[in-house]
């Protein structure tokens, strides 16, 4: 949406606290507070622990305007530090999630030691710069009042504790649960999920069927009468850091070791001699190098190695890739070098991330997020034209929608007798794919953009293309 008269485009995903909302003006981010909200931000702004998370970069680059644009209806407007890319927490890795679970566990007990709580638990209020977690919803703080529980509960239980218990325990991949609905895993669905004997494993009789339990015993009853509840039964802050403390320690202990994956040993078993990987390396470089900074998108990543490449040249680098054990591997490694260029993410490019929530442009979908100065496309189109069967022509507007006029699309075209391009199509009816041919794949990118270089690898059944993308 966007205010011609104060060229502000408020952001989609930010209108369920009436208290605060978050635009963006001029390419930066901004949030309006109301006066409440302008009361508790600056309570917050001069706590001691509210700098230290500043400082050590926990929660994003946040400070208020002075004096408050008068074009602007808000009592006072705070500026944000740019995320780099925007994520949704169905495409991070089980070790993303924890993490950021952790994080915003961390974030509430300092909140609550230093007399502030949390309005909110929700997953979506954490982001990433590269391969380090940040607490993004700084409207989310508030005092904290003795007797009444953390409201975020609820949610953090719905989008974050959830999801890893279903993983750590059953082994099932959390994120199409999380994408298929916004607000998350429901108790009742955890409760059916855990009957019998798995109610017994680690957290799940307190936080799913206890949990569980309550709501339906509350269900009647109004927010301010289970307050006054708690109130009268004793519940203090104290307790409710005792929780944290209690939910830290579990999120610590949820481990989950993926079953084993093709691809996670790819760069040892595919089918690419070294010469054919030094080749395609110093193509990929000078590529990127030319492009200059800005965003690159590294499609069917892998373990990073391409992307490694790209973030000596570009600003930010996310490395998409298929298979969650895979990302997790990546992201564990970015970890810990620090790494905070590089975000790996989980996606299947043939059925990238849609639009979702209110109307569907709550979270945006992922052509609407990326925009990107250099797209790398490599040993990827024959998964998608052979293995998926997209056609060509559209496996090529994908990868050019993904890009920026002006920007570059690396792609490698791998030869119909090349042995993966073989493995595919032997398990395919003879004939299927007519159109699989290195001419119409040329023809098709040359109707696309304009052809910068070109650069047959060793082997002779794999080449490469560099196409500066037009307006």
């Amino acid at each position: 949406m966007v205010v011609s008269d104060t060229g502000v485009r408020v952001e989609p995903g930010s209108f369920r606290d009436p208290g605060n909302r978050v635009f963006h003006r001029h390419g930066e981010v901004f949030r309006g507070l109301d006066e409440r909200s302008a009361r508790d931000w600056r309570a917050l702004a001069a706590s001691d622990f509210f700098r230290d998370l500043l400082a050590t970069g926990r929660v994003c680059g946040t400070e208020e305007l002075l004096p408050t644009p008068v074009d602007l209806p808000w009592a006072t407007v705070l500026r944000h530090e740019r995320i780099p890319f925007v994520s949704h927490p169905y495409e991070w890795s089980y070790g993303m999630l924890r993490d950021a679970a952790l994080l915003h566990l961390e974030i509430l007990a300092a909140a609550l030691a230093a007399g502030f709580t949390l309005k909110d638990g929700s997953a979506y209020n954490l982001q990433w710069r590269g391969a380090t977690p940040v607490f993004i919803d700084v409207g989310s703080f508030e005092p904290a009042r003795d007797g009444e529980p953390w409201a975020g509960y609820r949610q953090f239980c719905q989008t974050l504790l959830y999801p890893l218990l279903l993983q750590a325990h059953l082994g099932l991949d959390f994120q199409p649960w999380l994408r298929a609905r916004i607000d998350g895993i429901e108790p009742e669905q955890m409760r059916r999920l855990f009957a019998g004997t798995r109610r017994l494993r680690a957290g799940v009789l307190t936080h799913v069927h206890l949990h569980g339990a309550m709501q339906a015993r509350n269900a009647g009853a109004s927010t301010t009468d289970v307050r006054a509840q708690l109130r009268a039964a004793g519940y203090t802050r104290e307790l409710a850091l005792a929780t944290v403390r209690g939910l830290t320690k579990l999120v610590r202990r949820l481990d989950h070791r993926p079953a084993d994956s093709h691809w996670v040993d790819y760069q040892r078993t595919c089918a690419y001699s070294v010469p054919d990987r030094q080749a395609k390396e110093q193509f990929v470089d000078r590529a990127v190098a030319a492009t200059g900074g800005g965003l690159a998108l590294d499609l069917g990543a892998n373990d990073g190695r391409y992307a490694r490449i790209a973030a000596r040249h570009a600003d930010h680098v996310v490395a998409v890739e298929q298979d969650p054990a895979v990302v997790d591997a990546l992201y564990q490694a970015l970890r810990d070098e620090g790494e905070q260029r590089i975000l790996p993410l989980v996606m299947d490019l043939a059925d990238p991330s849609p639009g979702g929530g209110w109307r569907g442009v709550e979270r945006a979908a992922f052509a609407d997020r990326s925009g990107a100065d250099t797209v790398l496309a490599l040993a990827l189109v024959h998964h998608l034209a052979l293995g998926r069967n997209v056609p060509l022509a559209e496996v090529l507007d994908q990868l050019v929608g993904l890009g920026t006029a002006g920007g570059t699309l690396v792609v490698e075209f791998v030869h119909p007798e090349d042995p993966m391009a073989r493995r595919l199509l032997d398990n395919k009816p003879d004939g299927l794919f007519p159109d699989y041919r290195r001419d119409t794949f040329e023809s098709l990118l040359a109707a696309r953009g304009r052809l910068v270089r070109r650069v047959e690898l060793p082997s002779g059944t794999r080449t490469l293309y560099q196409v500066a993308l037009g307006g």
